[in-house]
């Protein structure tokens, strides 16, 4: 395993850790409702931006079973969303991986090329055997994704967990270091 070489660029973006300002950018789509249907919480108000941005500024590299390597992605100097890996076993040879992009670039490729760059972080620079991602099966635009980098629906759970008042199906995508093509 190398160390890895923050920040991380890619043709279009500048992939870096987050800084405490980052609240307010953040806060513009993280408090949008659209965004937050498909995540663990209501949205954000300006104090529980704080405290995630808080938490999220230590989120420097994959260390131990406890660690995260938190990304955010800017466009020409704005932040347009962020992505995040985790190890998803002890041994760190599985990772799981998540993202939440600004709804003004959807469909302009933002996601696809940050998950792309945070895919090749965890296989090539951790060394990660197994990426995974947990789906609302509701939301088509992260299963198209998952689906454009090469991820494999591998399961469709009916009704598995309670989100937001509600019984909700998750879908899982899974991709090894052995299909992976950078």
């Amino acid at each position: 395993m190398s160390e890895l070489t923050l920040p991380i660029r890619t043709e279009r973006l500048h992939l870096r850790t987050f800084h405490i300002d980052d609240v307010d950018a953040l806060l513009t789509y993280y408090g949008d409702p659209r965004v937050a249907r498909y995540i663990p919480w209501e949205p954000w108000t300006r104090e529980f931006a704080a405290e995630m941005v808080g938490r999220r500024v230590n989120y420097t590299g994959i260390t131990g079973p406890e660690s995260r390597l938190a990304l955010v992605a800017e466009h020409e100097g704005e932040v347009v969303g962020d992505v995040i890996l985790w190890p998803a076993d002890e041994t760190l040879s599985r990772g799981e991986v998540g993202w939440a992009f600004h709804p003004s670039v959807a469909g302009r490729g933002f996601a696809t090329e940050a998950a792309r760059a945070l895919i090749r972080v965890a296989f090539e620079e951790y060394g990660m055997h197994r990426l995974i991602a947990h789906v609302d099966a509701r939301n088509e635009a992260s299963a198209r994704l998952c689906e454009r980098v090469g991820m494999v629906r591998e399961a469709h759970l009916r009704q598995n967990h309670w989100a937001k008042g509600e019984w909700a199906d998750t879908l899982i995508y899974g991709l090894l270091a052995a299909e992976w093509t950078a």
